[in-house]
């Protein structure tokens, strides 16, 4: 199953006249940088949280058997924490492909260390996306990663860097490092 989202998403912004793009990374987006970017630095969204709630069945698992990979979930005072890369807009033909498995790119607010606000764009997959596996118990959900691997390599390999790369950005996201407790 692949919920191709490529053609929705390069709908949702006119990037006309626009040189440069605020793009806000939660996940393989912090730790797997292979697009050009103009700057990078940590940030933070409110309202949302990380969860390993969206299937993956073109990177990190198959159709048949679908690995698991984040989301954003919304929640009134979460804060999650990520990296925020400024790009130019031709950069989203690419990124609109690597994240075509359900997400839409969507607008948010991104808070730096420094406290100043910039308005960027967030690819998240929401739950009417048909790909969308939703909550299960940790234990489970390690379960499903330790055993899932897809074109892009083991969905083991996604969790351990994401893990290592929220460690390096100071973050301590109970989701993920519990799931990572349980991974065998």
């Amino acid at each position: 199953m692949s919920i191709n989202t490529v053609e929705t998403n390069r709908n949702r912004q006119n990037f006309e006249g626009i040189s440069s793009v605020w793009l806000f990374g939660y996940g393989s987006l912090i730790y797997k940088v292979d697009f050009p970017f103009l700057e990078k630095r940590p940030a933070t969204i409110n309202g949302w949280e990380r969860r390993f709630w969206q299937g993956s069945h073109d990177h990190r698992g198959t159709p048949e058997a679908p690995g698991r990979v984040v989301t954003l979930i919304e929640k009134p005072g979460a804060r999650c924490k990520g990296m925020a890369f400024r790009v130019s807009p031709h950069v989203f033909e690419h990124l609109d492909v690597r994240e075509k498995n359900g997400y839409l790119r969507f607008t948010t607010p991104m808070t730096f260390d420094d406290g100043s606000v910039e308005d960027g764009l967030v690819y998240i997959a929401t739950e009417d996306n048909e790909a969308f596996l939703g909550p299960a118990p940790s234990e489970d959900i390690a379960r499903q990663i330790a055993r899932s691997i897809g074109p892009s390599g083991p969905n083991r390999d996604y969790l351990l860097n994401l893990a290592d790369a929220l460690r390096a950005l100071g973050d301590h996201d109970s989701h993920v490092f519990d799931i990572e407790k349980h991974l065998s």
